[in-house]
């Protein structure tokens, strides 16, 4: 643990080069409110401070930018922060806005987390851990064969078409999916294999068709994630050459980075920071991802999360995914019917 004092100092260098990009020289911390020292005292403090591994100078006479720790340390000073009032006031005026469709209610998040991080912001789609049934209907396109519109729990639709080895009527097919939506209503794909008994063989061939589909989606990791803030990463100093983002954008492009940025562990507690090189993949060592889920634990999950430098408005950025995750947290309680105020006293 630091000092009061040396804390104070460090923290101090933090948002100052935060917020202007450029080393933190010690004569800028004399006149710092609270501090009322010496600039000696303070030369030997930062001096403690590199000594530590909180600071870097390249030499005693140059100003101090953080290290990896020096951030972790002043992340772990930020808890229990929350976006300011307008800020939610206006996040919440905005959601009642726009159509009660989850790709605007995601789509509006990843903006919203772009602009107020002023970084890249992702947002992927909540996944059950097993998908759910909830609604079969079969629409008949020719004698013999028909398209299968799967609605699973989350308002994810999936459809297929489907031959049958002799023909049926519209009133057939309305009636088997009226069957199978009676008897298979919110099971999982390996509850509806183990259920499926005295079935005909176009009731059962139309169950073997939806516990492929469940499967194939149980299987699917990641849908393609909703992507904002690319032109603001561009205006940050560290990227004035484009190409320092050459290896982050082809991790997008080639679906990898969701993979690669979220951690080992990650749960429903709450927001995570991996800073620089406690990042496991080294081509991102050079970023910082605050990162949280949302929705409902056990049931239907997403990931709101902010990937920029290690140089990063962390105190703004905290907040803003913590805020965001259960604003959207509670959109899907009620999605899925559940009573959104349990989840607040969790």
């Amino acid at each position: 643990m630091l000092s009061a004092r040396t804390e104070t100092i460090l923290k101090s260098i933090v948002e100052k080069y935060i917020a202007n990009a450029t080393p933190v020289p010690s004569q800028s911390l004399v006149n710092e409110q609270g501090l009322k020292v010496s600039s000696a005292t303070i030369r030997n403090e930062m001096a403690y401070l590199e000594q530590e591994g909180f600071i870097i100078r390249p030499h005693p006479s140059a100003g101090s930018t953080p290290s990896d720790k020096g951030y972790r340390y002043y992340v772990e000073t930020l808890k229990g922060i929350e976006l300011p009032l307008t800020e939610r006031r206006l996040i919440s005026h905005l959601f009642h806005q726009v159509e009660e469709e989850m790709e605007e209610w995601l789509s509006l998040a990843t903006t919203l987390i772009a602009r107020l991080a002023q970084n890249v912001a992702l947002v992927t789609t909540p996944k059950a851990v097993d998908c759910q049934f909830k609604h079969l209907e079969l629409v008949s396109l020719q004698d013999s064969l028909a398209l299968v519109v799967l609605v699973l729990r989350g308002a994810r639709v999936r459809q297929q078409l489907i031959t049958f080895n002799q023909a049926i009527s519209q009133p057939e097919l309305t009636a088997i999916a009226n069957k199978l939506n009676e008897a298979y209503s919110g099971l999982t794909s390996s509850q509806i294999s183990a259920k499926g008994k005295d079935l005909s063989p176009i009731e059962q061939q139309l169950t073997d068709c939806v516990v492929k589909i469940m499967r194939a989606e149980d299987k699917q990791e990641y849908e393609e994630p909703y992507f904002n803030g690319w032109h603001f990463m561009l205006n940050q100093p560290e990227f004035a050459h484009a190409e320092r983002l050459q290896a982050l954008m082809e991790l997008i492009e080639q679906g990898n980075l969701l993979r690669i940025i979220i951690p080992q562990g990650l749960n429903s507690q709450g927001v995570q920071v991996i800073i620089g090189q406690e990042n496991k993949a080294k081509v991102i060592h050079n970023y910082s991802v605050v990162i949280s889920q949302y929705g409902l634990p056990e049931e239907a999950v997403g990931t709101v999360c902010v990937v920029g430098p290690t140089r990063m408005p962390y105190a703004l950025t905290i907040p803003t995914i913590s805020y965001l995750s259960s604003v959207l947290s509670e959109l899907i309680a009620e999605l899925y019917g559940k009573d959104p105020r349990l989840l607040r006293r969790a």
